[in-house]
């Protein structure tokens, strides 16, 4: 069922979800929830939707972009790779772009600000089934799985912009961008 979406402000965005214990009937429920609520969203598009952001603290997040469609639950960060990333067998390190992209959240639409975040990122989660899976995420994909676990962990792009010193956009109603103060 579409659930509405939590918006910045309200204290749930900002608490560390609980892990969850099972995936029983609430849990595929949520998991529903949060497919259906992602499904709708076009004005903003939406990529990803985290449980806090239609209201339940629970580690869980849905994924929707291009290839990229997953359900994660639990999700436990392996290791995250900015820059340079050794290739054992030819002994070579290998570059990998930290990229910076232009982030936004649908708990704060029409909002975006240019954020670099790791272009690597290994995970160990489960899925809708339960069953436990390790991937690594890379590029914009890998920007999505940060910004989501963020969210679990009851932080907004916001904050990593003010972090970084970047700047705050609304794309207002004309589609012109505006700076906004953070």
């Amino acid at each position: 069922m579409v659930q509405k979406i939590v918006q910045s402000g309200d204290p749930i965005l900002r608490r560390v979800s609980r892990p969850i214990g099972s995936i029983d009937r609430k849990t595929q429920k949520l998991i529903q929830d949060l497919k259906d609520t992602l499904s709708v969203q076009k004005d903003p598009e939406g990529v990803g939707l985290a449980a806090p952001q239609i209201g339940k603290n629970l580690r869980a997040f849905a994924v929707n972009f291009k290839n990229l469609k997953r359900i994660v639950i639990n999700p436990e960060i392996i290791s995250v790779l900015s820059t340079k990333r050794m290739h054992h067998d030819v002994g070579k390190v290998q570059s990998t772009k930290r990229s910076e992209i232009l982030e936004g959240c649908l708990s704060l639409p029409h909002y975006y600000g240019p954020l670099k975040r790791e272009a690597l990122v290994k995970i160990k989660y489960l899925d809708e089934n339960g069953k436990e899976i390790i991937e690594e995420f890379k590029d914009f994909d890998a920007q999505i799985i940060l910004h989501e676990i963020d969210h679990l962990n009851g932080f907004l792009f916001i904050d990593r912009l003010l972090e970084q010193k970047k700047k705050l956009y609304k794309l207002d109603e004309k589609d012109e961008w505006e700076e906004v103060e953070l």
